[in-house]
């Protein structure tokens, strides 16, 4: 019985008898004899008292994926023949699969309940730290106003960019098919709403006063099969013109589409299988930022680069490379999470039909969340469409809880000290649709308007009517991608199963675009079966549309057909996250019929152009139609409401919302364009650069190390042109102390990234002759004011003190403490604590999440084989130091070679990813991995691309193995060896 039961109906049918041969006592819950086998039976009497069924539940099919029994029960079911049906069997089996799954949804209440409790002790006890610095009367303001609940109160700020007159917007969105015009909306699961949301808002954010330029940042794909627009750099968008906004194009640079390689190049990539890609997708985005931002200072003649104002990532991977960049180069990130991983998550487990395990092989679920968090961590401010998305949604994350976002606030309002906490700003701005094709056949009162005699029907509506076999009924339309939680096949079986209504209309159903059901994804193809199924079971021939193919730009003229029948839009989706189809309908004159659950409660609240109704009740889906065609005022009523209203969603009204927020943001701009600090260092000349990051060696080993590096890339013809950079965890009096007594000179290096990425110094000499010279170390304060963003400081200091002294080794009744602060080690931006005992060290993802629920920004990291514990800030880390001294520098990532042992600190994965060369020392010299990689919320192959050309190998860390290592990958360029 190793491995699920699916396959295994012999094994089950077989309990089962042993469970029906128990007697009238299996329905009972009396005891009884019989079996199969003496086992069987000698339990059955052992126990008593006793449900046989329970029994197969707790028993034998514990640790089972319930949907096995569902298949059992539905194939017993699904026998039509009364000979081979056996009615007890099929209610037994049922029986059991309705156990099973009680039991689960009891199991998942439980863990459900846990995590409540986990989170509120902490949250409980930072709300109690803010509580006594509320206004006066604060605690009764009012709840429904958005921007006092959750931070948001750009109403009442000066705006603070102001007197900057052109912006620089960056937008990221990482997967599907993007492109300006004739967008393939429905080619594939990533090619959806998100695709066209964000399209239309770079076109309409470059139409608005003071914007200069806004860049929407995707992955170029260069894939056979694929249209060749997809592989070049750049796309120009064309601009949208509203009423109010600005026409001529001279005003601005406009928007475009930039397309940066990332990933297999001759591959389309699902979403889900993005992850291993996204430092590299940071690298590439880099460049182009930089180099734009110079080419627009240039442009407009300021004297200096224009960096963006916001880098704005959408959904969850172009979150994590939205804080990369936005920590990289100083600027103000903005999230949307379109679609939020641990609500998907929640629901699929509720669904009961994969296991967590399964969930997170398919979708990368936990991976996402933790990006997810990381954006929270990062954002100044988080964009969703609606309140719920707030208070049901973001409220299951570690980073946020409504109240204390609200007290939060308020000591911010009052200048009073927040201990080192932070919450990013939640603003609700609804989707914006473009009017620039709003046609209306019909006047305001639902009478239809002339047709010109030169205007031809579009050729979408004849490929739609010839469906029909009357077509002048009223369209009832859906647009929904075939996909279970679309819950399409509900709305099929409402219409079927109403003959009043099939009476009255015909039912269209655009699901995307098709070649042939076999060649779908079994998802897709398991949903439009069922739709098929269920026309063929309900004779709905003739009154049923489902067309193979339409174009974008069709869409509209879709809602235009339903609108000239006086049909309407229907979305009964089990939860609608954007709604922006309900929008559109609007925006064409049809009332709507909507799901209750998500965003269209909120839309209703505006344009009450419609009915709502509960997606799971087919007859209330049924009632609804019916009622809306049939009362002929309710339809022109609600028509001339969503009309009458529409605006409020409007692109204009959309930008305005979103440039308000994004002016009242204190500006923030990369320090080394100023390079106030006037460092000179060799590293300014440097064309390639040599990272030795090894943590997994002994000091002795690592000096051995550092030495041969420095031989293997001393040539003749490149003397000078390679420099060489310390990335440890090590203080710079642990990295001067090891180099003195190694016999080494620290002017070797061009710099020495420590405190694992919180501190970057330079080494220079000072003096005329070697005996009265010595070694000084410049800070990069620059970096430093780069990193400080939202640090703790000294309220965060206090509480991890608070919480070392509550990690303790047990022994009988004796506690001991194993986690003490380490002054000697610590910084300005990094706390150091020293661990005694390893052993009780908690996982460093509950660290993490119990920062995240106090509103601590930070990144916790165990090093020195974790006998040292280091709290940095968010946009500190090893590699993003990396990143500071490319741009500062002047250095190209790609001729950056990074040299790692085969484990590491905890950053250690983040030291692979990325434009750079990752060379990884093997042998005997690297201490065995520890317990700190054990506890990764996700698989390493979710971030590291492992099979990835710029990852190398190498047996030993002699001079000559390495040299011929980096020769193979062009560090650099030719290499002769010298003596030294």
């Amino acid at each position: 019985m190793v491995g699920g039961m699916c396959g295994n109906d012999n094994w089950i049918n077989s309990y089962l008898d042993a469970i029906l041969d128990a007697g009238k006592g299996a329905s009972s819950g009396g005891g009884g004899g019989g079996g199969v086998g003496d086992r069987p039976s000698l339990l059955l009497r052992e126990r008593g008292h006793f449900s046989p069924a329970r029994y197969f539940v707790e028993e034998v099919i514990t640790g089972y994926d319930e949907t096995d029994l569902y298949k059992t029960w539905s194939r017993a079911n699904a026998m039509r023949s009364p000979q081979e049906r056996n009615t007890r069997l099929e209610n037994m089996t049922w029986r059991i699969w309705n156990l099973a799954r009680k039991k689960k949804e009891a199991e998942e209440a439980n863990r459900l309940l846990k995590r409540r409790l986990e989170t509120e002790k902490p949250r409980t006890d930072a709300a109690a730290e803010m509580s006594e610095d509320l206004f006066e009367g604060e605690k009764g303001e009012d709840a429904g106003d958005a921007s006092v609940a959750y931070g948001d109160s750009s109403a009442s700020n000066t705006p603070r960019i102001s007197s900057i007159d052109k912006l620089y917007i960056v937008l990221i969105s990482l997967h599907g098919l993007v492109r300006g015009e004739n967008m393939e909306l429905g080619r594939d699961s990533d090619t959806s709403g998100q695709v066209k949301y964000v399209v239309e808002l770079a076109k309409a954010l470059s139409s608005c006063p003071g914007v200069y330029r806004v860049d929407l940042l995707t992955r170029q794909i260069l894939a056979p099969n694929y249209d060749r627009g997809y592989g070049e750099p750049s796309e120009t968008l064309l601009p949208t013109s509203f009423k109010n906004f600005k026409h001529e194009r001279g005003e601005n640079s406009g928007a475009y589409i930039i397309r940066i390689p990332f990933g297999p190049k001759d591959k389309y990539l699902a979403k889900e299988h993005l992850w291993p890609y996204v430092q590299e997708f940071v690298d590439g985005a880099l460049s182009h930022i930089v180099h734009m931002s110079k080419t627009i200072g240039e442009e407009i003649g300021c004297g200096h680069p224009m960096w963006p104002s916001v880098i704005h990532g959408h959904y969850a991977s172009a979150g994590v490379a939205a804080a990369l960049l936005s920590g990289a180069l100083n600027v103000h990130m903005v999230f949307t999470g379109h679609f939020l991983g641990r609500d998907k998550l929640e629901g699929l487990l509720k669904q009961g039909k994969q296991t967590r395990e399964e969930i997170n092989m398919t979708y990368k679920i936990m991976r996402r969340i933790e990006a997810e968090e990381l954006s929270l961590d990062a954002s100044e401010i988080v964009i969703a469409s609606t309140r719920q998305e707030i208070e049901e949604q973001w409220n299951l994350y570690d980073g946020f809880e409504v109240m204390l976002a609200r007290k939060l606030r308020a000591r911010v309002k009052r200048g009073a000290n927040c201990y080192g906490r932070y919450m990013p700003r939640m603003v609700i701005i609804p989707p914006g649709v473009e009017f620039g094709h709003m046609i209306q056949d019909f006047d305001m009162n639902g009478e239809e308007d002339s047709p010109s005699p030169a205007s031809e029907d579009p050729p979408i509506w004849s490929e739609i009517m010839r469906f029909f076999t009357n077509p002048r009924k009223p369209l009832i339309l859906a647009v929904a991608r075939p996909y279970p939680e679309k819950n399409i096949t509900t709305l099929v079986k409402a219409f079927g199963e109403c003959r009043p209504l099939r009476e009255l209309a015909n039912l269209t159903l655009i699901m995307g675009n098709r070649e042939a059901i076999s060649k779908m994804s079994n998802m897709s193809a398991a949903v439009l079966t069922s739709v098929l199924t269920l026309i063929d079971e309900y004779d709905l021939y003739g009154q049923v549309a489902y067309p193979k193919h339409h174009k974008h730009s069709e869409v509209l003229d879709i809602y235009r057909l339903a609108a000239r029948t006086k049909g309407a839009f229907v979305n009964v989706a089990y939860f609608e996250q954007f709604g922006v189809t309900l929008i559109e309908a609007a925006m064409h004159g049809l009332p709507v019929i909507a799901t209750k659950n998500g965003a269209p409660v909120e839309i209703h609240q505006v344009l009450n152009n419609g009915l709502l109704v509960d997606p799971h009740d087919q007859n209330a889906i049924a009632d609804a139609l019916y009622k809306l065609l049939s009362e002929k005022q309710l339809w022109s009523r609600c028509r001339e409401n969503g009309l009458k209203n529409i605006h409020q969603f409007s692109w204009p009204e959309h930008c305005k919302n979103y440039l308000s927020r994004i002016l009242t943001l204190s500006p923030r701009y990369p320090a080394f364009a100023s390079n106030e600090d006037q460092i000179e260092a060799p590293i300014r000349g440097r064309k390639y650069i040599v990272v030795i990051a090894v943590d997994s060696a002994s000091k002795k080993d690592l000096a051995s190390i550092i030495r041969n590096s420095i031989e293997a890339t001393r040539t003749e013809t490149s003397s000078g042109s390679t420099g060489f950079v310390l990335s440890t965890s090590l203080t710079i009096s642990e990295i001067h102390s090891l180099l003195i007594s190694a016999g080494m000179v620290p002017t070797d290096f061009d710099a020495f990234i420590c405190n694992s990425g919180s501190d970057l110094f330079y080494p220079s000499r000072t003096g005329d002759s070697p005996s009265t010279s010595r070694v000084t170390f410049a800070l990069d304060r620059n970096y430093q004011s780069h990193i400080e963003y939202h640090w703790g400081g000294e309220g965060l200091r206090k509480y991890l003190v608070k919480w070392a002294s509550s990690v303790v080794e047990r022994r009988g009744r004796m506690e001991k403490q194993v986690i003490f602060e380490d002054s000697e080690h610590s910084s300005t931006c990094c706390l150091a604590f020293r661990v005694v005992n390893p052993n009780y060290l908690p996982p460093l993802k509950e660290l993490q999440k119990l920062m995240r629920v106090q509103s601590l920004r930070c990144h916790a990291l165990y090093n020195h084989g974790a006998t040292r514990l280091s709290v940095i800030p968010i946009h500190a880390s090893r590699s993003q130091a990396i990143r500071y001294l490319s741009v500062r520098w002047g250095i190209e990532l790609r001729n950056v070679a990074i040299l790692v042992g085969e484990t590491g600190d905890s950053d250690y994965e983040e030291l692979f990813g990325g434009l750079h060369k990752t060379v990884v020392l093997k042998g005997e010299f690297n201490t065995p991995a520890n317990r700190i990689h054990t506890v990764r919320r996700y698989p390493l192959q979710d971030v590291i691309a492992l099979d990835c050309s710029n990852i190398v190998g190498v047996e030993g860390c002699s001079a000559d193995c390495m040299r011929s290592t980096l020769e193979k990958l062009g560090i650099p360029d030719k290499m002769t060896p010298v003596d030294i």
